[in-house]
């Protein structure tokens, strides 16, 4: 990976939204199906240190049942992502990170705000189009 960066900054919070019903301990590994696009195989886990992401990333997630926000730990090196940083928008404003070592579930948070029906609406049909136009998340 370029650019790699530790976790050794001991006051970053990091966040995964997801709707997987995990416990601390628990680990979160690349090797699963995307979320995004086609759901190819992602190479990466991805996270975030802002909770708006992570909210994003619970609200967006396919599967059932309801959105979750999990606290986590990086086990390894990881970069900034791609596909919300440089390649796409200038510099990480959402503070978004992928890894091909697992996370570590630290604790749930359940005190978040979901975003407006007609926001989730409006990404969702965002995404849509992109999947048509055949835009893939980036896995260089």
């Amino acid at each position: 990976m370029d650019k790699t960066k530790t976790s050794n900054q001991a006051s970053e919070i990091y966040y995964h939204g997801t709707k997987a019903n995990l416990k601390e301990g628990d680990l979160i590994e690349a090797g699963f199906n995307s979320n995004y696009g086609q759901r190819k195989v992602a190479k990466y886990a991805y996270f975030t240190a802002t909770i708006d992401a992570a909210i994003w990333g619970a609200e967006l997630a396919q599967g059932e049942g309801e959105g979750r926000i999990y606290l986590v730990e990086p086990t390894g090196a990881f970069e900034d992502d791609p596909n919300l940083t440089d390649k796409k928008f200038p510099g990480n404003p959402t503070k978004s990170y992928r890894t091909t070592s697992p996370l570590r579930i630290v604790s749930e948070r359940s005190d978040w705000q979901e975003h407006a029906p007609e926001q989730l609406k409006a990404m969702k049909e965002h995404l849509e189009r992109l999947k048509q136009m055949g835009i893939e998340a980036i896995e260089e």
